[in-house]
């Protein structure tokens, strides 16, 4: 099955609309599936009393509000509209993950293949309702919570209408530990919801996300970033164009070498199999008439002869004709 890649753009075009094209220009380019923005009214979003996570005061001026860092980030919703049909023309999916039901109501006009609710909104019950109304595939993002609150949250996605769900395993810092990936819990949320998992990544490096291609992650979900320089609270944790690319064609050679699971030889390896085998062969000239012993016999390469396999069978046989020594046995 092909992971679904997508290029999570978020916030990372820094409000500028013709940065985001540009963006959408390099998703493609490095093989996407699809590329997400974040489509928001900050007003709605965040109060003036928010705070700003530890990372973002870090990657931002530190003396602003969560509010005022959100504002600078908005695009108006014509520009999404537009974003939408440049993805159109380039062949690349279109997604933007609402946060706010102002936001909601716009996308809905825009015919997404699917809904991405955020980590941050898991337990934002309208919003998980008015979503799931959508009628459409929902990828539920599951960082911070805890098993109880995924239950809870796809429970409500199913009574409300939602039928085509998946989840994406998230640890939400930025950039996020190594030793607090646990990409093992991927395999806990499909035993325990029956729903196909994938992952959003946000360490630093590319080799989480093959890892989790390797496990099975049927969506693989990446910040990405036209340079990591700029200024913004996601930058940091991204991953430039680059890298994107390097990181779609691991997958997919991932995926073209998982294969069915049957133990063969492959069409590609049976022309080596005469060359790197070996044969039992004699040590030395060996006459008609002598009888094949440990002695006067070895074993080395090509392998189009006598399998070693059968040494214990050539032993004791009497040579039937003169062997010049490395020639391959034969009875």
């Amino acid at each position: 099955m092909k992971t679904y890649i997508v290029a999570e753009a978020g916030v990372n075009h820094n409000g500028n609309f013709e940065l985001a094209k540009q963006m959408i220009d390099k998703a493609k380019e490095a093989g996407a599936d699809c590329i997400k923005f974040q489509t928001f009214i900050a007003g709605n979003a965040v109060s003036k009393y928010a705070e700003k996570a530890k990372y973002q005061k870090q990657q931002t001026d530190a003396g602003e509000s969560q509010l005022d860092m959100i504002s600078k980030l908005e695009l108006p919703f014509d520009d999404f509209a537009k974003l939408n049909e440049y993805c159109k023309k380039k062949g690349i999916d279109f997604l933007s993950t609402a946060f706010d039901s102002e936001s909601v109501d716009f996308l809905s006009c825009l015919d997404m293949k699917a809904w991405k609710i955020p980590s941050g909104e898991i337990t934002n019950l309208p919003h998980i309702i008015r979503i799931a109304k959508m009628n459409k595939p929902v990828i539920l993002s599951t960082g911070m919570s805890n098993m109880q609150e995924v239950k809870a949250a796809v429970k409500i996605l199913k009574e409300n209408g939602a039928e085509a769900i998946s989840l994406l395993h998230c640890t939400s810092e930025y950039p996020a530990p190594y030793e607090d990936v646990n990409l093992r819990a991927m395999e806990t949320l499909k035993k325990e919801l029956s729903l196909p998992v994938g992952y959003s990544d946000h360490t630093q490096g590319i080799e989480i996300s093959i890892a989790a291609a390797v496990l099975g992650a049927t969506i693989i979900e990446k910040h990405f970033t036209l340079d990591r320089g700029m200024s913004g609270p996601d930058h940091k944790a991204s991953i430039e164009p680059d890298e994107l690319k390097t990181m779609v064609n691991c997958i997919r050679n991932v995926e073209a070498s998982m294969g069915d699971g049957t133990k063969k030889t492959m069409e590609s390896e049976k022309k080596n199999i005469n060359i790197v085998r070996k044969s039992i062969i004699a040590k030395n000239s060996i006459k008609k008439g002598e009888i094949f012993t440990e002695d006067n016999l070895t074993v080395k390469r090509p392998g189009n002869g006598i399998s070693p396999m059968r040494w214990f069978e050539v032993i004791g046989v009497i040579a039937e004709r003169d062997f010049e020594e490395e020639e391959l046995i034969q009875l």
